[in-house]
């Protein structure tokens, strides 16, 4: 019996041989037996470089199983299979070199390979090779991304390795980027890495300055006497200079060169343990209210033995005498640091050309739409000489006008352009109704004319909460209008802003069109030098201020649309920009359209660059704007652009 036992285990014995000889990947595995079942992050590394290196085309699939915790070893031959489940506690066992089922097993026969995630870490590590060169782009994206995420010198060479194979273009890209900030980050040869900072300095990616940063992170160090030449030490701190005196002394202590310093509080609590018959170290109790006698109290105890000697004043100066105080670079080498300090110089300045650009595109977009909720009110106020404190109700009109729209034209594309002329229509006539009712009674009595109109816009103010209640109502922009006009890392601008702007210069040429190719221009250029010689030349002014009223309004709707597709739409919309409007007016010249276009620019930019300096309170630039503005007044009351002759004196 003993016998055929034997000759049954000598069988198996030769059949498990046999398989793993015509099994390359499971002949691996059996190699690195004792390590894969060690589980051990400390030792697992050299089986997973094994199956990694082998250039079998199953490595890829051992590893992911092993990281998924699908790796198994049956207890009966110690081989290793890819385990899934098929019923209760029974898998499927599948060959690695022939990637079919060989049998089923229950899990009591079956031992599970459960890595922790130290060792998946690894293992994911190894996986990236494959993943980069998978043919699915999906995965090697996924793979590339996870790169991207936790970059190490490991992945470097597997990344190179993929570039040859790689079709896509533009995952080809992101690769060659990846590759040249592992260069730079981990490279062994030095003359690498700095070739690699040179070709990416004039990148403002922000993954570039977070790939150098960390290459000029330094530690302070100590030494007895002077530094060692072999380190890479940037800056030598000068106690009581570059550095305090007692912040370097901590530091001493905290490296156990020198006793500790003994604060104020740790001498009152020292001696106060130590009063025995009403004397301390022997001195009365009395006398402690000096602090110098406290000292001498302590000096005394600490002589005894009873408490920890305090270092005085020359002690210390002592200490720090005999000592070098350095920041050192984690990073070794002077080449490289030097090489990341010239390059991050070098993306420092020209983000900071890139911001001042940025900043001046942003100025551009509110001189924008300041100038195109202005450019009505030039219209009525500069040109007419009328106060319509009812104004910023048009450019709230053009707004809920622009919604109305589109609750019944669906389309946002169909939607705005639709809105945009019936908004003007709609203010248009609002505006020549106001004139026929309200203005026409007040010409040239700008104080009742200021107090008529300002009722006006509370009463449409609580029109407009009556018909649409007091909640913000959407106005939403078309799906091309999405987003933003990306130019690089620093500098971008909505696609909301540019169309704002191209609306705020269209509105331009159709005013400067109506005044100097129309009647209508004509007849109000006349009115507006001399009313008098212009009625005795047959013009009717009644119909021209309408006209030029209804203008500025309707102008003032198609405003609220443009402006409606960022902001709330609320019935207190108008009243955020009819103080802006007024001053972009009056600082820009009354009665002059390149000075409402001055206008609007000086208070756009004026606030964008206010805001920069204090980005988090927007109201204090608004504040500062103003008192600024009341500045310029005083000094030129007729604005920047000033009108001339007759009309000047009027």
């Amino acid at each position: 019996m003993k016998n055929l036992l034997l000759a049954v285990l000598a069988v198996a014995m030769s059949c498990t041989l046999l398989h793993a000889q015509e099994a390359p990947m499971q002949t691996i595995l059996q190699e690195q037996s004792a390590l894969i079942l060690d589980n051990s992050r400390r030792t697992v590394a050299p089986a997973i470089a094994a199956v990694s290196d082998s250039g079998l085309p199953q490595a890829q699939d051992v590893l992911q199983a092993w990281q998924a915790k699908n790796l198994w070893q049956r207890s009966a031959d110690r081989l290793f299979f890819r385990g899934e489940k098929v019923e209760g506690k029974t898998y499927a066992l599948y060959d690695f070199d022939s990637g079919e089922v060989v049998g089923e097993a229950p899990s009591s026969e079956l031992k599970q390979i459960k890595p922790n995630s130290g060792i998946r870490a690894l293992i994911g590590s190894a996986l990236v090779r494959f993943q980069l060169q998978d043919p699915d782009p999906k995965r090697r994206l996924a793979a590339l991304t996870s790169v991207q995420r936790n970059p190490s010198a490991e992945v470097l060479p597997s990344l190179r390795e993929s570039l040859a194979e790689e079709s896509d273009p533009e995952i080809l890209a992101m690769k060659q980027r990846a590759e040249r900030l592992l260069t730079m980050a981990y490279d062994a040869d030095e003359d690498q890495r700095i070739a690699a900072m040179s070709e990416m300095s004039g990148d403002l990616g922000v993954d570039v300055r977070a790939t150098l940063n960390p290459m000029l992170s330094t530690r302070r160090a100590v030494f007895e006497g002077p530094p060692p030449d072999t380190l890479n030490i940037p800056e030598t701190l000068v106690p009581g200079e570059t550095i305090g005196v007692t912040e370097a002394y901590d530091t001493l202590v905290a490296a156990n060169l020198v006793p500790a310093r003994v604060t104020a509080d740790e001498v009152r609590n020292a001696l106060a343990e130590h009063i025995v018959g009403g004397t301390v170290g022997g001195v009365p109790v009395h006398r402690l209210d000096d602090p110098d006698i406290r000292l001498q109290a302590y000096a005394a105890l600490a002589q005894e033995g009873k408490v920890p000697p305090a270092p005085d004043t020359a002690q210390i100066a002592q200490a720090l005498a005999a000592h070098s105080f350095v920041k050192v670079y984690l990073e070794p080498s002077a080449r490289v640091t030097d090489a990341a300090s010239e390059a991050l110089d070098t993306i420092a300045l020209t983000v900071g050309a890139n911001q001042t650009f940025d900043l001046i595109l942003d100025g551009l977009s509110l001189t924008s739409i300041y100038f195109l909720a202005a450019i009505g009110l030039a219209i009525t106020f500069g040109v007419m000489g009328v106060i319509n404190m009812a104004h910023g109700e048009f450019i709230m009109m053009g707004a809920y006008t622009g919604y109305v729209v589109q609750q019944i034209v669906p389309n946002h594309t169909a939607s705005i352009l639709l809105a945009i002329p019936l908004a003007f229509a709609v203010t248009f006539a609002a505006g020549v109704l106001m004139e026929r009712l309200v203005i026409r009674w007040l010409y040239n009595r700008p104080l009742e004319t200021l107090l008529a109109t300002f009722g006006v816009s509370i009463a449409l103010q609580q029109l407009a909460k009556n018909i649409f209640g007091t909640q913000a109502r959407p106005l939403t922009s078309p799906s091309w209008l999405d987003g933003a006009w990306v130019i690089n890392d620093v500098v971008a601008i909505s696609y909301i802003r540019i169309a704002i702007f191209v609306l705020a210069v269209f509105f331009l040429c159709v005013y400067l069109f109506i005044m100097r190719r129309t009647r209508l221009g004509l007849e109000t250029r006349a009115v507006t030098q001399n009313p008098s010689m212009a009625a005795s030349m047959g013009i009717n002014l009644n119909k021209v201020n309408m006209m030029t009223f209804g203008l500025g309004s309707g102008i003032a709707g198609v405003a609220g649309v443009a402006i409606g597709l960022f902001a709330k739409v609320t019935s207190e919309l108008g009243s955020d920009y009819i103080v802006q409007s007024f001053m972009t007016v009056v600082v820009g010249g009354v009665g002059n359209i390149w000075g409402t276009l001055a206008g609007a620019a000086m208070i756009g930019f004026l606030q964008k660059g206010i805001e920069w300096f204090n980005p988090s309170n927007t109201l204090a630039a608004q504040t500062f704007m103003i008192v600024f503005i009341i500045m310029f007044i005083q000094f030129r009351p007729r604005g920047i652009i000033a009108l001339k002759g007759r009309a000047a004196g009027d």
